[in-house]
Formats: C-alpha cells, sequence, structure tokens
C-alpha cells in the first residue's frame, strides 16, 4: 500500500527530467503557423483554432481538493464551461472532483498520469502514461477522453523536433493534443491584472487559455477567473467546451464491462493505500510517542533509582543473614550444572541448594551427587515443567526466602547476600537480579548483551520506581516462600511463569524490587533459531500472562493499583510499541528508496542517536564496556527485525488460540570457566 501511494504520489517512477528548446526543422509549417488543437490523427497534420467570440478556459494539474472546487464553483456561478486536463495521479486521489466535472458540463482531458515530460519517454512509456490516465477517469467518472495536453507545453509555434514526433504518437493513439494560444502564467502569481490581461484575447479573437487549477496557491487564479468572466461576457464571448467550440462530438466516451470495473478498483485500491497509509502514519506517531515516552521514563527513573539505592546511609531493613534456600530447576543441564553449584558453594551468604531434576536424560541429577557438596541436595521427578520444578522445589525448601535460578547460571560471591538485602523491608515480596550475559564474545551475544543492560535491567529500575516491575528473571531471583504459597504457588497456565507469578505477587499487595548488585551470568542461545524459540516463548508468555491479570484493571487495592498502571505500562511498552515499532524500519526503507532520503537518514540517525545515548547511560550505570556498542547500529538493523518477527507469531499464536509447548535450549556449558 506504500508503494501504491508513492506511486500516485509521483513519488515512484516520476521522472521530473524537462527537454530545453530543440530544432523546429522536422515540424510542419502549419502546425508552427497553425491553432492551438493539433489534429495528426491517421497520419493528418493539421490544427484547428476556436471560432472568433469563444473562450476555451482550460485548467491544467488537477484536481486539487482545494482549488479545484473553488474553480468550479466560479464556472458554475457564471454559467461557463471548461476543459480540465488532469492528471491521473491527482484524479485517482479526487475521483469525486473529476465527477463534478463531468456532471456539470466540463470536459476532462488527458495531462499523463504522473506528469513527465514525453520528449524523454519511449514509447510504451507514453502508451503507459495515457492508459494509467484513462483508468483513473473510468474509475472516477466511467469516461474515456480524446483531448490531450502534453506537460510542459505551451504555444504551438512551441514544436519542436523533440516533441512533435510525440504529438504524432499520441495522435495514432486517436488523440487531439491541445496546447494553447493565451498563457495565464498564473503559475507565477503575477496578480489578479496581469492574469487577466494575459488571459484576455485581442480583438475579440477566439482562444484556448492555459490556468492552473493545482501545483500550488491558486487564489489568484480564482479570483481572476471570477473577474475575467463577467468582462468577456460583456464583450460578447461564450464560454464553453472545446468540442462546443469547435462544432465537434463530445470528447468523452462512456466505459462499461471490465474497463469499468477495472477503473473502479483502481479508483478502490488508491483511496485503500491512502487510509491504510494514513493509519500507518498515526501508528507511526504513536510508537514514536511511545518509543520517546520510554526512553525518557527510563532514563529519568533509572536515574532517581540509581540515586536513591546508592546514597551511603540507605538500606532496606535490617541486615539479612539468615539462611536462604536456592532453587536451582535442572532439565538435561549436563554441561553447566556443575559450574552452577559451584558457583552457589562460593557465596558468601549461608545457603542451601536444591537441584529438581525435572526428568532429565542426561546424568544432571549423577553429577550434582557426585560433587558430594555439603548443603546440596538433589529432588527427582519425572518430566513435568519447570513450574512443576520449582513447586517440588518450594514444598522440599527449608527456608522461608528462596533463590530461584536456572540451571545455566553462574552467581558472583556476593550475589546470594545482595539479593536477599532487600526482605529486610517485610513489604517486599520478590527481588529481581542483575542477569548478565556471559557468552557476549560472538555478535549475536553481543546484541543479547545490549538488551540485556539496556533494555532489561534500564527497564526493571524504572518498574522498580513505579512499582510495577513484570518480571522476575528466572535466572536471578529471590522470593518469600509465604508470599509465593500464598498466591498459589508457581503456576503453568501460561509459558512464562517468572512474569505470571511476579503479577500475582504484584495484585496481592507484595512489592517488587529490584537489586543491581546481585549479578548473574547467563548463557544467552546462540543461534538465531535458538533465540527465536526463546523469546517466542517469552513474548507469548508474557502475552498469556497479560490476559491472565485482566481483571486487575477493574479490581481495586494492590490488585486495582497495578492493573492500572502496571499492565497498561507492560502492554504498551513490551506489546504494542514492539508490534508498531517496525513502521519506524518500513518508513526508513521507502525514503531511502523513493526520497527524501537525506532527511530520512537524518531521521533515522536521530533515532539512533537517542538509543545509543540510552545504551550508553545504562552501560554507565551498570559498569559495563562500553565497546560493545559499536555493535548498536547492526543491531537496530537485523537483530530488531528478528525480534518484530517473533513477536507477530506470538500475536498470530494468542489471536489464533495456538498453543506453544515447552522448548528446551542447547547449552554448551561455555560459563563454566566463570565458575
Amino acid at each position: 500500500m506504500l508503494m501504491l501511494r508513492g506511486y500516485v504520489h509521483s513519488e515512484i517512477l516520476a521522472d521530473h527530467r524537462v527537454r530545453p528548446p530543440a530544432p523546429t526543422d522536422q515540424v510542419p509549417r502549419e502546425i508552427l503557423d497553425g491553432g492551438p488543437v493539433i489534429d495528426t490523427r491517421g497520419g493528418r497534420e493539421a490544427t484547428l483554432r476556436v471560432p472568433e467570440r469563444r473562450l476555451v478556459l482550460t485548467f491544467d494539474d488537477g484536481p486539487d481538493p482545494e482549488w479545484t472546487p473553488k474553480v468550479l464553483d466560479v464556472l458554475d456561478k457564471h454559467d461557463a464551461h471548461a476543459v480540465f486536463f488532469v492528471t491521473g495521479t491527482m484524479a485517482s486521489r479526487h475521483p469525486g472532483l473529476v465527477r463534478r466535472m463531468v456532471d456539470e458540463g466540463h470536459e476532462v482531458g488527458l495531462h499523463t498520469f504522473n506528469h513527465p515530460d514525453l520528449a524523454y519517454q519511449s514509447a510504451s512509456r507514453i502508451d503507459w502514461e495515457l492508459s494509467q490516465n484513462q483508468l483513473a477517469l473510468a474509475g472516477a467518472a466511467g469516461i474515456r477522453t480524446s483531448l490531450f495536453r502534453p506537460p510542459y507545453s505551451s504555444f504551438a509555434d512551441a514544436m519542436d523536433n523533440n516533441s512533435y514526433p510525440v504529438a504524432r504518437h499520441i495522435g495514432d493513439r486517436g488523440y487531439l493534443t491541445v496546447v494553447n494560444d493565451a498563457d495565464s502564467e498564473d503559475w507565477k502569481r503575477p496578480g489578479v491584472d496581469e492574469i487577466v490581461r494575459r488571459a484576455t484575447p485581442q480583438d475579440g479573437e477566439g482562444a484556448v487559455v492555459l490556468m492552473h487549477d493545482s501545483g500550488g496557491d491558486r487564489s489568484q487564479t480564482v479570483a481572476a477567473l471570477d473577474r475575467l468572466l463577467p468582462e468577456l461576457r460583456e464583450k460578447g464571448y461564450e464560454f464553453g467546451n472545446l468540442t462546443e467550440a469547435l462544432d465537434a462530438p463530445s470528447a468523452h466516451t462512456r466505459v462499461s464491462g471490465v474497463e469499468l470495473w477495472k477503473g473502479k478498483a483502481w479508483v478502490f485500491l488508491v483511496g485503500a493505500s491512502a487510509q491504510i497509509t494514513d493509519a500507518l502514519v498515526v501508528a507511526l506517531a504513536v510508537v514514536g510517542v511511545l518509543v520517546l515516552t520510554r526512553f525518557g521514563l527510563m532514563l529519568l527513573l533509572s536515574a532517581a533509582h540509581a540515586r536513591r539505592v546508592r546514597r551511603r546511609d540507605f538500606h532496606w531493613g535490617a541486615p539479612v543473614t539468615e539462611p536462604v534456600s536456592v532453587l536451582v530447576p535442572a532439565y538435561n543441564e549436563a554441561k553447566c550444572i556443575e559450574a552452577t553449584v559451584r558457583s552457589l558453594m562460593a557465596g558468601d551468604h549461608p545457603i542451601e541448594v536444591l537441584v529438581i531434576d525435572d526428568g532429565s536424560s542426561d546424568g544432571t541429577a549423577r553429577i550434582v551427587e557426585g560433587l558430594r557438596l555439603p548443603n546440596v541436595r538433589v529432588v527427582r521427578q519425572l518430566n513435568a515443567g519447570k513450574p512443576a520444578a520449582l513447586n517440588r522445589g518450594l514444598a522440599n525448601a527449608r527456608h522461608d526466602i528462596v533463590v530461584m535460578m536456572d540451571g545455566d547460571t553462574v552467581f558472583e560471591e556476593s550475589t546470594v547476600r545482595e539479593l536477599v538485602q532487600p526482605f529486610g523491608d517485610p513489604r517486599v515480596g520478590a527481588v529481581a537480579g542483575n542477569a548478565k550475559v556471559g557468552n557476549r564474545d560472538s555478535l549475536i551475544g553481543a546484541w543479547q548483551h545490549i538488551e540485556y543492560v539496556m533494555g532489561f535491567n534500564l527497564d526493571r529500575r524504572m518498574y522498580d520506581v513505579l512499582r510495577c516491575m513484570p518480571t522476575i528473571p528466572g535466572a536471578v531471583g529471590a522470593f518469600r516462600r509465604s508470599a509465593v504459597e500464598r498466591v498459589g504457588g508457581m503456576s503453568d497456565d501460561t509459558l512464562a511463569e517468572d512474569t505470571d507469578i511476579t503479577m500475582a505477587l504484584h495484585r496481592d499487595g507484595w512489592r517488587v524490587v529490584y537489586a543491581e548488585r546481585a549479578r548473574a551470568w547467563t548463557e544467552a542461545p546462540e543461534s538465531v533459531q535458538q533465540l527465536w524459540s526463546q523469546r517466542y516463548r517469552w513474548s507469548y508468555g508474557t502475552m498469556q500472562a497479560i490476559w491472565k491479570h485482566r481483571r486487575a484493571f477493574v479490581e481495586s487495592g494492590p490488585s486495582g493499583r497495578f492493573g492500572r498502571v502496571g499492565l497498561p505500562l507492560v502492554s504498551l511498552f513490551m506489546v504494542l510499541a514492539p508490534l508498531l515499532a517496525p513502521l519506524i524500519d518500513v518508513f526508513l526503507l521507502y525514503g531511502l528508496v523513493f526520497g527524501p532520503t537525506q532527511k530520512t537518514i537524518a531521521a533515522w540517525l536521530g533515532v539512533l542517536a537517542v538509543q545509543a545515548f540510552c545504551a550508553a547511560y545504562a552501560f554507565r550505570l551498570d559498569r559495563e564496556r562500553m565497546t560493545h556498542l559499536i555493535s548498536l547500529p547492526l543491531q537496530q538493523l537485523l537483530y530488531r527485525q528478528l525480534m518484530y518477527v517473533v513477536l507477530l507469531q506470538s500475536w498470530i499464536t494468542a489471536l489464533t488460540g495456538g498453543r506453544l509447548r515447552w522448548q528446551k535450549l542447547r547449552r554448551t556449558g561455555v560459563l563454566s570457566a566463570r565458575a
């Protein structure tokens, strides 16, 4: 639809070149010395003149939605007819004005589809311009016409060796070529008096007068027309169509059948493209506001969060020193599980570790048992999924504070201690840690690293301040066991059990906060296929969680607050904005190909600069090296597109009622070296 819109706005396939004057030695003298109506049909080389006291007013380049109705009103006011040489682009976009011209007795002629200088065009391109122009007339008013005016034409004596062959070709196709013998030059806006003077014939001569009802401000043309008509009528002039003045049959013939319906279909598609494009522009504006609003909120609120938690006197409450239970659900994590468990045992906070083996077939449980580490237990179950494994862990945990992590994640020495300190505040029910991409050396890893630091962690700071954090990351999160049990435990209603439980805790009145110093290193997908599977599950699971907790929007109390603040923000920033964001790239591609190229590139670089600033700020907050941001432009061009398609597929799955199964990512054990 954008391509069609660009076509009918002369942004695609348009040719704005204009040939300079050429010699006239190949143009017959009877043409150069003749009248403004050139007849080369059937091999003829003749011209016609308008009789005395007859004035044929012609208007080029329309119809224009602002000026053509005013011209028509003036003609109707003075009971005058005219000839409108319309372009296919304008007739396609404003068919109602073409119908009005015909209904009010005016004649319509062709002025090509998108106004190229035909002296530059091939015979096939000229035929195409004519046929497309006729198609627009058929769809707009159900007619064909035999009148044609070449773009950039002037008087008959201006025909030259370049333009006259075009007139002969036009004649071979059955058209009369109409130029003029009185040029108002209204396009120069010389003033009403000058337009009237130029349009007035001398000594009662007949004339074809050239004016314009489009292409700019035509207020002078309208005013001059309103003055010219009564003045010339007093001098005995009549204002009729060209064929009326020449006492010839009407230039119009009615179309029917396939030709008519092709025209109507064309006009319908052009109208639909205009409406769809307008809707896309509105959507682009919406996504622009959402993106800039999100960036602004992230910058302001993440800065406020960092200032608050980094104050020397900041504390959550009394230090949390009691032991905690760490739950590690594991399914076929043989390559990673040892590094995960050993990193926990190297921590500086007292813990018990429960590895819940969810029916692994690769010996995950045996590896953990073979380590023979103190305070490490293995709980086996048949394969039932991550939520069931976490619930089994909760049932076997000995402590009220429970840390949950993935089997491919490595903690730092202080991670558990930093993660549980917010529970010094009795209002806190869950804590999100700072998940880091460990395998960031590859390009796809670097892109995910940028996403984690800028998108996830900066978002968590913002949501923490707004008290509506939507997700505790599965890689590093902590919960009050009593709070989790009060909301029914970990649910398998969605594929994003971490988002589901977080929203349930919000609705139950618990605070969910972010602990920036609780760093955990996770193994991100290393192939496009694995990344697709993971993000598809995340995005679809998030949609499921939003739908599951939709009643919060109308409830009262803490649930209502989350429903009217958290759910709209999550829906806007995590679902709607990413879904509409591809419009930025669509318009970028359109602008690069069809222009204005420089403005398009400048706009894209501006958006990229805003993103780069936010990313750099996020990296600074997380004390990350800036070198990985070198790949940010490429991330915006390639990685984002993949995320768009994933989200679109999630929408399709949600709307069609599809059911996505749990998908296990293949691990490489690359984080073992960090343990």
